[in-house]
C-alpha cells in the first residue's frame, strides 16, 4: 500500500531503526525491492531519477511501482520517490506524474541559493500536498572532484546552516554529509559521527543517509543510534544485479530471458533484504 513517505520515516525516527530508499530503474529491481519488503514485513521506499524517468518513461515506471504496491503489496507500508532532482523542472514533473514524495539537491549551490530555491520549492510542494526532501552539505561523486587529497570540511553538512535551513525552509527531510560519498568514490576514513549527533540534537525532522550502499553494518547502527532514519541504497543494487546477469549469462544454453532475468532479480532480492536487516525495520510493517 502506498503510504505518505514523511509519516514513514517520522515513525522510523521515533522507532530508532531506518527505512531503505531502493533505488530502481526496471521491473525485475521493482519486484525484487517489494518482494524484499513484503518477505521481511518491512516499510520501504522504491525512488526515481530522471536518468531513469529518461530511461523508463517516467509515467510508465510510476505506475508500475504503483500497481505492483497496490496488488501485490497491500499490507506493506511503500513510498515512492523522486531522487536527486536538481532543478525545479524535474520536480514540478515529478508531481505532476503523481509523485507524492520528492527530493531537491541544490547542494552544489552556494548556501545562500540553495536555501531560495528550496524555500519556492517546498512552499510549491506542499500547497501540493508533496513531502520534500532537500540536501546540505554535499555528498560528492567519482568524477566530480578529485578524490586525492579531498578536504571534508569543505563537504560537511554545518549544524548551524542546519537548523537556520529546516526552519526556514521547513523540509520534512534532511540529507546529510558526514564524509559520506556516492557511488566509488572513497569517502572520509570515519564518517564524523559527532558531527551527525548535533546537527540530530538540533534538527528535528528525520535525517538521510546517501552514499553508504556499501557501509558495514558497524557504521550502520553507529549512525541510526545518532539519528538517522532512512539510507538511500543504489550501488548496492546495481552490483547485485550485474552480478546475477552476468551468471545467468554463464550458461551459452539459456536463451529465455525471463530466466535470466528472474536471476538477476533474485540476486538483488538478497541484497535487499540484506540492508532491510541491517536498517533494523524487518518487522515493522
Amino acid at each position: 500500500m502506498l503510504v505518505n513517505v514523511k509519516t514513514m520515516l517520522e515513525e522510523a525516527k521515533e522507532g530508532k531503526y531506518a527505512v531503505g530508499a531502493f533505488n530502481t530503474v526496471n521491473l525485475e529491481t521493482t519486484r525484487a525491492i517489494i518482494e524484499a519488503a513484503k518477505e521481511l514485513s518491512s516499510p520501504v521506499i522504491v525512488q526515481l531519477t530522471e536518468k531513469t524517468f529518461d530511461y523508463a518513461g517516467g509515467r510508465a515506471i510510476f505506475h508500475l511501482i504503483k500497481n505492483i504496491a497496490e496488488f501485490y503489496a497491500k499490507d506493506i507500508p511503500i513510498g515512492i520517490h523522486l531522487d536527486h532532482g536538481k532543478n525545479f523542472e524535474i520536480v514540478e514533473r515529478a508531481m505532476d506524474i503523481g509523485f507524492t514524495s520528492v527530493m531537491y539537491d541544490g547542494s552544489r549551490k552556494e548556501y545562500a541559493d540553495n536555501l531560495a530555491a528550496t524555500k519556492k520549492i517546498v512552499k510549491i510542494a506542499h500547497g501540493r500536498g508533496v513531502v520534500v526532501q532537500a540536501e546540505l552539505g554535499n555528498v560528492p561523486y567519482l568524477g566530480e572532484v578529485q578524490m586525492e587529497n579531498i578536504d571534508w570540511e569543505k563537504y560537511m553538512t554545518n549544524p548551524d546552516q542546519a537548523v537556520q535551513f529546516t526552519e526556514e525552509t521547513g523540509i520534512d527531510t534532511l540529507a546529510v554529509a558526514i564524509g559520506n560519498a556516492h557511488g566509488f568514490f572513497r569517502e572520509r576514513g570515519e564518517p564524523d559521527y559527532e558531527r551527525l549527533s548535533s546537527i540530530a540534537e538540533r534538527v528535528h525532522i528525520p535525517l538521510v543517509m546517501h552514499g553508504a550502499s556499501d557501509w558495514h553494518n558497524g557504521r550502520v547502527v553507529e549512525v541510526i543510534g545518532r539519528g538517522i532514519s532512512c539510507f538511500n541504497v543504489d550501488t548496492a543494487l546495481r552490483m547485485a544485479f550485474i552480478g546475477g546477469l552476468r551468471g545467468a549469462l554463464l550458461s551459452e544454453e539459456e536463451t529465455d530471458l525471463r530466466k535470466i532475468l528472474t536471476q538477476a532479480k533474485e540476486r538483488t532480492k538478497v541484497a535487499v533484504k540484506e540492508k532491510i536487516l541491517a536498517f533494523g525495520s524487518a518487522g515493522k510493517a
